[in-house]
Order: C-alpha cells, then sequence, then structure tokens
C-alpha cells in the first residue's frame, strides 16, 4: 500500500463525495476483552497490551474502514489521574503508543490516522479555559510529533469545551472534526444542536457531527438538524457520525450513561448487522460521509455500513470474504430451514426477540440533571471514599 504521505487527506476525500468510514467502540470493545477497566475507560492498553489494540485496528481496517483512530479516549493527564486512577504509564507513553499502532495498522491498507482528544474532568470541575487548554495542548504535542492525518475532538457535552479544543486543535494547520455527544436536544446546557454546529464551525472545525451516547437514528436525525442550522446560516462543512451500537429510545438528554444497565447490562439492546445497514443507508441520505461508530461497535457492524455503501463506495471490504451478502451464506447450511433465511426480505422483516419474558422493553433513565457546576461532578485525584459514596447510593436507593 502507499505510504501515508501520498494517500488523500481527509477532506481532500470529502470533497468530492466520497464515504469515508469511521472504526467503532475501543473501549468498550477492549473492556469486554479484558483490557480497559470500567469506571475511569482510560487507553494505557495501547502501552500495557499493544498486541491487544494493534489487533482490534486490523479487525476494522479489514471490515472496511477508512480512519484508524489513536486510542486516545481519555488520555488527557487528568483524566488519567482521576479519583485514585494509578497507572505505570504516562499520558505521553500512552499517547505516543496509540499513534505508532494506528499508523502501523493504517499503512497496512488505505487508511488515515485521526488523533483524538475528548472533554477533560477540569471542564467539569470548573477549570478556566486557559488550563483547559493547556491539558488539550499536552497531548497535541504528540499527534504533531507522530504526524497524525487529522485530528478529532470527539465525546463532548458541552459546546463551549469543545469550542477550545477546536480552537486548539485549528492551531496546528490539520484538518479538525469536532464531534458531541448530544442528542436532540442538544449539549448538556441546552444549547441545540444547530447552535452547536455552527459555533464549532465558526471555531475553525472543518467536520462537524455527533458520537456516542445515543443510538444510530437519533445520531443521524441530530446531526441532520446540525445541517440544517449550518446551511441556514449560510455556512460549509462536513458532517459526521459515530453513533451507539445500542437502541436507546428511552434516553433523555444525557444519553445512555443515564440508562439503570450502564455499562454492564446493556448487551440486549445491540443492534444487529441488518440494524446497520439500514442506518449507513439514512445517514447516506441526509448527507452525511463520514460514517462510523463508537461504543458497542465491533467489527462486523463496521463490515455491515461497508456492506451497505459498497454501491457508492465501488467496492466491498476484505472481511466480507467471509460473509455472505444479506445471509446468502446460510445457503450452504445443513438445515433446510436455516437455508431458507438465506435472504434479505427475510432479516429485513425480523423482529429479534430477547429472550427475557420478565424483562420490559425499555426503562427510566436516571435523570439526576448533574452537569458542570454542580458539586457531585467535581473531579478530585484522590480515590472516591466510601463517605463520599455513601450518599450517592441513597439518592439511587430512592429511585428504585
Amino acid at each position: 500500500m502507499a505510504p501515508s504521505g501520498t494517500k488523500r487527506g481527509i477532506l481532500e476525500r470529502l470533497s468530492v463525495g466520497e464515504v469515508v468510514i469511521g472504526d467503532g467502540g475501543f473501549v468498550f470493545a477492549l473492556e469486554k476483552r479484558g483490557y480497559v477497566k470500567a469506571g475511569p475507560w482510560t487507553p494505557e492498553a495501547a502501552a500495557e497490551h499493544p498486541e491487544a489494540v494493534r489487533q482490534l485496528h486490523r479487525e476494522f481496517l479489514r471490515a472496511g474502514s477508512n480512519v484508524m483512530q489513536t486510542f486516545t479516549f481519555y488520555a488527557s493527564d487528568d483524566k488519567l489521574e482521576n479519583r485514585g486512577n494509578k497507572l505505570s504509564f504516562t499520558g505521553q507513553q500512552i499517547n505516543e503508543a496509540a499513534c505508532d499502532l494506528a499508523r502501523e495498522v493504517a499503512n497496512e491498507g488505505d487508511a488515515l490516522v485521526a488523533g483524538g482528544v475528548s472533554q477533560t474532568p477540569s471542564y467539569l470541575s470548573c477549570k478556566s479555559e486557559g488550563e483547559v487548554k493547556n491539558i488539550l495542548r499536552k497531548q497535541l504535542d504528540v499527534f504533531i510529533k507522530k504526524n497524525v492525518d487529522f485530528l478529532i475532538a470527539e465525546y463532548f457535552e458541552h459546546v463551549e469545551e469543545a469550542e477550545w479544543a477546536v480552537q486548539v486543535l485549528k492551531g496546528t494547520g490539520k484538518p479538525v472534526a469536532a464531534s458531541l455527544c448530544i442528542g436532540p436536544e442538544g449539549d448538556m446546557h441546552g444549547v441545540t444542536p444547530g447552535d452547536c454546529a455552527v459555533r464549532l464551525i465558526k471555531a475553525g472545525a472543518d467536520i462537524v457531527g455527533v458520537n456516542c451516547h445515543f443510538d444510530p437514528m437519533t445520531c443521524v436525525k441530530t446531526v441532520a438538524m446540525m445541517k440544517a442550522a449550518v446551511e441556514k446560516a449560510g455556512l460549509k462543512a462536513h458532517y459526521m457520525v459515530q453513533p451507539l451500537a445500542y437502541h436507546t429510545p428511552d434516553c433523555s438528554c444525557q444519553g445512555f450513561i443515564d440508562l439503570p444497565e450502564f455499562p454492564f447490562g446493556l448487551e440486549p439492546r445491540i443492534l444487529t448487522r441488518w440494524d446497520m445497514q439500514q442506518y449507513a443507508r439514512e445517514a447516506y441520505k441526509v448527507g452525511i460521509r463520514f460514517i462510523g461508530g463508537c461504543c458497542g461497535f465491533e467489527p462486523y457492524h463496521i463490515r455491515a455500513v461497508a456492506e451497505e455503501l459498497a454501491p457508492e463506495r465501488g467496492l466491498l471490504p476484505e472481511a466480507s470474504q467471509k460473509h455472505g451478502l444479506w445471509g446468502s451464506g446460510l445457503e450452504m447450511h445443513t438445515k433446510p430451514w436455516v437455508r431458507a433465511r438465506a435472504r434479505r426480505d427475510y432479516w429485513e422483516k425480523l423482529k429479534p426477540a430477547s429472550g427475557r419474558p420478565l424483562c420490559p422493553s425499555m426503562s427510566a433513565p436516571d435523570g439526576w440533571g448533574v452537569t458542570k457546576g454542580h458539586a457531585e461532578l467535581m473531579q478530585q485525584k484522590e480515590a472516591t471514599t466510601q463517605e463520599q459514596l455513601r450518599p450517592l447510593f441513597e439518592k439511587a436507593d430512592t429511585k428504585y
């Protein structure tokens, strides 16, 4: 494959209407594989277990991903040290290892490397703009040293902090994408999706959209709202979407972390590969061209996206060699009733059962309404104490 220096950049691809397929949810995928700790959700696996991160990159590349995001989610120094989290690697070591792994695998195909930063505990703790930007700049130094192809500010609940991130990233001269973890109700302070997008573009973002917190169709709807507002404002941008792989029709403004099943009981909500094909088609219809996934997305989900958009892209991913389109591989099954499922209309019409007769179809979100400025959300380096946990348990018990 051609070295990264000769590959077309992200804006070159998007400017001609090309579909760019992102990757999936490394944090959740590696937690399930035993390499990430739920709670802090930090990415030290890039340095501790590079073989695991490398393999997941390769699986997403085979599934059709055009972007290898560095596994640097929550890799700011303040997050790595938050609430008693003690690591044997520095933020710089983790970020450098993540960049090297992403580049190694990207060079095995026609993929780009995106360096990513995300929201910080410092912002939630009401630190100043300067302090938050300094935290982000420390990560940025590594991305510049490793010469990533473009930058993503992702998983921001507050557009203000995302604006600060975009301003820092834009100073590099590299293309900048900005992705908020919001739904149709807007950010955690009530700023609408449309206003968020306009503000991010004015801050310097080339690509805007949403990731995480909500299911694919909710995220597509949210980006469509962004797009309409941007066009009304007379601005131009490219659009991206990287949603959850979980159904979230019962979520409120906070998204899936408000659900009582978060994070260890979400499996019944997982989208099928056929759901993902529908998502990919809807995203394309509304004009989104950077289409990927976040938490819950596995390589087979990304393969479904790539297969649905194969006519537009002009190719199938390598992983489709082991997957018959719309179940056609089942023609080879030994059981005749399974062979009868080797057709598109069967899978499109299927309404999957959960196998849990005593469980509800939806949940009641916690809805604590806590966000930046609330005492309960102030962060600390010290481990959370039992005294701090007790009132939280009591508050939760009154709900259930």
